[in-house]
């Protein structure tokens, strides 16, 4: 399982049309995606950044998302995303949330 772990500052006042935006046009964008698995979305308490966290059964299905999906999701956001996002994929080890067996140390 493979997590992409979106890192977002927020233009001001706008957490209310984040979420918004997050629930109507990206999670649905989300659950029509091959290989996705689950999303959780964080906002710092004073509204300034968020972070989104996407699981994914695959590597491959994650960057195929990337290239063909997430661009659309940048221009949803476009109206209250201050910068651009940074990105990074990471292998999931462990999580509460999934049953997934840690890999042994090769």
């Amino acid at each position: 399982m493979f997590s992409r772990n979106v890192s977002i500052r927020l233009k001001p006042n706008c957490v209310a049309e984040f979420t918004r935006t997050l629930d109507q046009e990206i999670l649905p964008l989300l659950r029509k995606q091959n290989g996705f698995q689950g999303e959780v979305a964080f906002v710092a308490p004073n509204g300034t950044e968020a972070v989104g966290i996407s699981l994914w059964d695959q590597k491959e299905n994650a960057e195929a998302y990337s290239r063909e999906t997430y661009p659309s999701v940048l221009k949803a956001l476009a109206k209250v995303v201050d910068g651009t996002p940074q990105v990074q994929i990471y292998e999931v080890c462990n999580s509460t949330f999934h049953q997934i067996a840690a890999r042994a140390a090769a």
